[in-house]
């Protein structure tokens, strides 16, 4: 293959595969258009691959050397590398997603976002370390490999963290160490100091900068996600994916790869959209999100465990009368929380809802915009059990819907359904907006006890007159009222 003929093929490629991923994102905005929407993306990404594989085999093998043994030699070693790792990591991702359940995918998300500021920074090191030969745009080349590696390292320090919390080896509390803006301050500006002497060395002499510039970006990357609260993780997984985006963009730039550039670009920009998307959603701007600590204890409860005492008693219920209930009402509003997908009961949940319909009962979801622990993360799970699209409605579109409602049930949701949000100005979650449920004739909460959410607040709710507990897993509730009601 000659060289312009490989050049021509790699250009049509990734035009083609860059399309594909701009059509992928369109399709991935509707739920009806998200299968196809994933397919075009896989299609582009397997073609980005391939080509780039082919390209960089020929270019192996034209690759003029000295003595013929090693001539001959270096395409095996080549190929037999670039199958190692194809095979390895085509293996290693079909494995994870194959095994992986919908409750463990937000931190799978979070993992992968990791993958992607570690390869940023270790492209970054290689292309340093390479002599380029190009003096006359060394220094945007320079500042390309440290903003690449910077945002990589945040990136990718970030995104364990984040996985970690997700899993619950971290608790969900945010790290509110004294001065801790100061100190990011101080990280940043540090870093800013060393690229100025990192652009001055010759040569390869600004390692030692870049490397300790690695090291402050790493730092930086865990305190920002640590000093942020169990109910923000949604934006931060899409915060993340922003990042990751930038990263891979970063690195396109230092391999000169216009297809990694256009799609970082995109995945950068997609993320940042949706994190800001979500920030609307809960009333707040990305940098009280990043820099607030929400989700950390008010300050008249730190001096004992961090937790508001109860706020008056619970009225329980029984699956019976809840039933009973059921069967007697006209309108029921189901809002699906992360205690569902924990329990994987939205099988069970989708059959309750498709009985009540077929007995007259008008019956929608309601779903707010950072229920669960990932963006969307809801939806996915009601399409999984294959909940009609025409009943799942947003929060906007649903919540003047509740004051005309006959019963809510709130399965395995806390933060989302908190009258303090609205009413309680010294809550952490004061102008969030969240599904107005108590407005509803009666309230029904499928919950495990009354321990608080995931952002560690109390809940009102739970104790208002028109509020019924179900305590128990929300598998076992829904499966027993599913039971009770073909009865």
């Amino acid at each position: 293959m000659t060289v312009e003929f490989l050049g021509t093929l790699r250009g049509l490629s990734y035009l083609a595969a860059g399309m594909l991923f701009i059509l992928s994102l369109r399709g991935l905005s509707t739920q009806e258009s998200a299968r196809r929407g994933n397919l075009l993306g896989t299609v582009g990404m397997g073609l980005a691959v391939i080509v780039t594989a082919l390209v960089f085999l020929a270019s192996v093998i034209g690759r003029d050397t000295s003595a013929p043994e090693a001539a001959a030699a270096a395409p095996t070693m080549a190929m037999g590398l670039l199958a190692a790792a194809l095979i390895g990591g085509g293996a290693v991702g079909a494995l994870l997603a194959s095994r992986v359940a919908m409750t463990s995918m937000p931190e799978l998300v979070a993992i992968l976002h990791s993958f992607v500021g570690a390869a940023a920074v270790l492209v970054g090191i290689a292309t340093y370390l390479q002599p380029s030969g190009i003096e006359e745009h060394r220094a945007v080349h320079l500042v390309e490999i440290y903003v690449g590696i910077l945002v990589g390292a945040v990136t990718f320090s970030g995104s364990v963290v984040a996985f970690t919390k997700l899993r619950g080896i971290v608790g969900s509390r945010p790290l509110m160490l004294p001065g801790r803006h100061a100190l990011n301050a101080a990280m940043v500006i540090g870093s800013i100091v060393l690229a100025a002497m990192f652009l001055q060395q010759p040569g390869a002499d600004g390692l030692p900068y870049l490397l300790i510039m690695t090291g402050i970006a790493l730092i930086l990357g865990i305190h920002l996600v640590m000093a942020i609260g169990g109910g923000d993780m949604p934006v931060v997984v899409s915060l993340l994916n922003s990042y990751s985006g930038w990263a891979a963009a970063a690195a396109g730039f230092m391999l000169s790869n216009d297809l990694l550039i256009v799609t970082g670009a995109l995945v950068g920009s997609s993320g940042a959209i949706l994190s800001m998307i979500m920030c609307r959603a809960m009333n707040r701007s990305i940098w009280n999100v990043v820099f607030g600590g929400f989700g950390a204890p008010p300050k008249a409860a730190a001096k004992g465990d961090g937790a508001a005492a109860p706020a008056g008693k619970i009225n329980e219920t029984s699956v019976k009368e809840v039933a009973e209930q059921l069967l007697g009402s006209k309108n029921v509003i189901i809002v699906p929380g992360y205690g569902m997908a924990v329990a994987q009961a939205q099988h069970a949940v989708k059959d309750i809802s498709s009985l009540l319909i077929e007995k007259g009962v008008n019956v929608r979801y309601a779903i707010h915009p950072v229920a669960g622990r990932l963006p969307g993360h809801m939806n996915v799970l009601l399409a999984e059990a294959n909940v009609s699209y025409e009943i799942v409605k947003e929060m906007e579109e649903i919540n003047e819907d509740f004051a005309h409602t006959d019963m809510v049930l709130v399965i395995g949701a806390n933060d989302i359904v908190n009258p303090s949000a609205l009413d309680d100005a010294s809550s952490p979650i004061y102008g969030m907006p969240v599904l107005e449920v108590w407005k509803a004739a009666r309230v029904i909460m499928l919950k495990r006890s009354m321990n608080a959410g995931y952002a560690g607040i109390d809940n009102p709710l739970t104790y208002r007159d028109n509020t019924y507990m179900l305590f128990g897993d929300a598998r076992k509730s829904v499966t027993s009222l599913l039971t009770e009601l073909r009865a």
